[in-house]
């Protein structure tokens, strides 16, 4: 177990150089650059070249990559590990521009990660058992409405059903935007925990509605498909009580795909939610990212992406070590 950790872990290194490369890569070709926005300046008509050269635009792609790279690692009393840079927008540091917005997102992200999973498994093995039946069709058209609708969609509609209960009884079931009250900074420690929950139920049903149905198909889909193993017609010969065989002999390889799937579904839920943030006013990363899209503040794009490679491979370490745990065959 410790051999197999060690390789994954090694293997981490070359994907994070490799996608960070790609990443600065893409990022440089796009057309124009920061000093770009100044090139119609008339009153100042050398504005753009004289920030070309300040900020090193004009040095090759790579040259600036590997500056990025080791500006990133640089440990000193004032560069921390993990140091993103300078914003070319806000002139302050990419680091404390990212973190609470990342912190905002996470929010969202990890209970929604956890409550897709506790919800969608337990439903797919229903499904499979009580195959055809009422339960079983109506679950699989929730299902195939969650995965035909978009999640920013779905936000707008939920939206419009809280103004009209507004419109109707004069009161917000649920807020319809932002992520704390206006009288935040006045509640205790207990209150502000309770005032940002209250205002992230509305974009985290969306979101785990979003991603709910998808994993409940595949979870049933899967569970379908061991039932009809030998090894589990060989346990009912047996006499073995079907709770035992769905639950012993069925679901613990049932469930090996979407242990797999854990790590890129984390990332997926962390930037498939950023379109909710935009309809409800959630100060996550995706707005930052956008602004900083237009704004072709390479230092914040990067410093997103970064966070965003780094937690996709970590999550997929995760997936590894419990695919290891759970079926001890992937270890060798």
């Amino acid at each position: 177990m410790n051999a197999f950790l060690v390789r994954r872990v090694i293997n981490l290194i070359p994907t994070f150089i490799l996608a960070t490369l790609l990443a600065w890569f893409i990022i440089d070709i796009a057309p124009g650059d920061f000093a770009s926005q100044f090139a119609f300046d008339e009153v100042d008509t050398g504005k753009e070249q004289r920030i070309r050269e300040l900020l090193g635009l004009g040095q090759p792609w790579y040259i600036r990559y590997w500056r990025w790279l080791v500006n990133f690692l640089t440990v000193s009393q004032d560069s921390p590990l993990f140091d993103f840079g300078t914003s070319l927008i806000s002139k302050g540091s990419v680091t404390a521009l990212v973190y609470p917005r990342m912190l905002n997102s996470m929010v969202l992200a990890l209970p929604a990660l956890i409550l897709i999973f506790a919800i969608s498994i337990p439903i797919g093995v229903y499904s499979a058992r009580n195959k055809y039946s009422w339960a079983d069709r109506g679950l699989t058209v929730f299902s195939l409405i969650g995965l035909a609708i978009p999640n920013f969609f779905m936000a707008l509609i939920l939206l419009g059903l809280i103004v009209n209960w507004f419109q109707t009884f004069g009161w917000f079931i649920l807020p319809t935007g932002g992520m704390t009250s206006t009288n935040y900074a006045q509640l205790s420690a207990w209150g502000k925990f309770l005032d940002v929950a209250w205002h992230s139920i509305f974009p985290l049903f969306v979101v785990v509605l979003s991603g709910l149905a998808g994993t409940t198909r595949i979870m049933r889909g899967q569970m379908l498909e061991t039932f009809s193993q030998d090894y589990v017609r060989t346990a009912r010969a047996k006499g073995l009580s079907e709770q035992s065989v769905t639950y012993k002999h069925t679901l613990r390889n049932a469930v090996l795909p979407i242990i797999a799937t854990v790590g890129s579904a984390f990332t997926g839920v962390l930037l498939g939610s950023g379109v909710v943030e935009f309809v409800t006013g959630w100060p996550g990363l995706t707005p930052l990212f956008i602004g900083s899209v237009f704004a072709q503040d390479v230092y914040v794009l990067m410093a997103i992406l970064t966070i965003s490679t780094i937690l996709l491979m970590l999550g997929n370490l995760i997936s590894d070590v419990l695919l290891a745990v759970v079926d001890p065959r992937i270890r060798y």
